[in-house]
């Protein structure tokens, strides 16, 4: 997608850069200014110039705050009194959570039933009631809505509001400041507010810089919206990129967006979930599915971007410790440092010792074993064990099935 002019003119939104500016000011003393650190293993690994955005640092784990505290900070006193409400998969709620009940506010999060845990117990943890409503954000939405009108609660939302995108916008400016001749930025986008206001900041400043979206391609509503001119809902699909996880767009990002993004694009759940791992092994840095989004873009050449000096927003951090380990796992076995193998041996003493010992001598390591004498088709005097083995890549586990064939075992890797 490509932009041909930068005019605020027509914007349905109160959103400039002046605005954005007083959000930076409004917000400057509660929230981190998280480092643009260059990487220079990740620039190797793209072809760019590659600096990260690390809003994963913040109080509550996500740039969340930014736009949540703007909002909060700009409520009257009338609003200040009702007490807010807010819908959320998980960041933008630990952020109302935390810089609501802070100030003395009363804060209700309605969250989707399948929100992580870790999140739901961190928005509880920072002192707001928790509702669980909804299979995905758009039904906690609509709840979270109900709720505000019935008990006179203030709704505070999560990407399409002014205040909101003014303060993700603050993003924009710091890396103006962080970064000298700053030429690309890539964001992940759910429901836009993060990439509506940075990308505003950065045009209204220099329209020579290039913002581009990234989106999961389970739920591409940004792209969709920009194709038909106007917010659309795409069907409902599971991600793990959750933060994201928006199927329509809003009514203000989306005319942002169109005006000043010169590119979008979209990365699968594989991608996403490499690009978790290769920040956690190479960079130490923990990013959630939608935190790692715009990074997955620029590893797999999703984008335009020629030789950039590209700043990269990590947006988050706050990933489920058990989808955690489920992708360390699977990014394990696809670089070839986990394999699994069943090898078909005689049902003897000493058997087991002579088998072990080949897999010994070759170095690789016995994670795990299941023996089994009763399924697998196996002969009666025979037996099965299936091995999870620690290895050094695929050529190490072409070298042990050399090794077993010679040896004389029958063997198959278990995919």
């Amino acid at each position: 997608m490509s932009t041909t002019s930068n005019s605020s003119a027509g914007l349905p939104t109160a959103v400039t850069l002046a605005s954005i500016q007083a959000a930076a000011r409004r917000i400057r003393p509660d929230i981190y200014l998280s480092p643009a650190r260059h990487s220079s293993g990740l620039s190797e690994l793209t072809g760019q110039q590659v600096f990260l955005k690390l809003d994963n640092l913040q109080r509550t784990g996500a740039f969340k705050e930014r736009g949540a505290l703007n909002r909060i900070l700009t409520l009257t006193p009338a609003e200040r009194s009702r007490g807010v409400i807010a819908a959320s998969a998980g960041n933008h709620a630990q952020a109302v959570a935390f810089h609501a009940t802070r100030r003395g506010l009363r804060a209700r999060i309605v969250m989707p039933l399948m929100t992580p845990l870790v999140k739901v117990a961190a928005t509880s943890g920072y002192g707001a009631e928790v509702v669980l409503h909804g299979a995905d954000y758009d039904e906690a939405c609509d709840e979270a809505i109900r709720q505000s009108h019935a008990d006179g609660l203030t709704f505070l939302h999560p990407f399409d509001d002014d205040e909101v995108i003014a303060g993700q916008g603050t993003i924009g400016l710091e890396l103006l400041e962080q970064i000298p001749s700053l030429e690309a930025v890539v964001v992940p986008i759910g429901g836009g507010g993060l990439i509506a206001g940075v990308a505003c900041a950065l045009k209204e400043t220099n329209p020579a810089i290039r913002v581009l979206g990234v989106q999961t391609d389970r739920l591409p509503s940004m792209l969709r919206a920009c194709e038909a001119g106007h917010p659309v809902t795409v069907p409902a699909e599971a991600t793990i990129a959750d933060g994201i996880a928006v199927r329509r767009a809003g009514q203000r990002t989306v005319p942002l967006v169109a005006r000043y993004v010169d590119e979008l694009v979209t990365v699968d759940e594989e991608e996403i979930a490499s690009a978790i791992l290769l920040l956690l092994e190479r960079e130490k840095t923990l990013a959630e599915g939608a935190g790692a989004a715009a990074l997955a873009a620029l590893l797999r050449n999703k984008t335009s971007l020629n030789g950039s000096r590209t700043a990269v927003v990590i947006g988050g951090g706050n990933i489920d410790v058990t989808l955690l380990s489920k992708i360390i796992e699977r990014g394990l076995v696809k670089d070839g440092r986990r394999t699994r193998v069943r090898i078909h041996l005689t049902d003897r003493p000493g058997a087991l010792h002579q088998l072990t010992r080949i897999i010994a001598d070759l170095r690789a390591n016995i994670v795990q074993t299941a023996h089994d004498r009763a399924y697998y088709g196996v002969s009666l005097g025979d037996t099965v064990i299936d091995f999870t083995l620690e290895t050094r890549g695929v050529q190490h586990i072409e070298e042990i099935a050399q090794a077993l064939t010679a040896a004389g075992y029958r063997h198959e890797r278990i995919e």
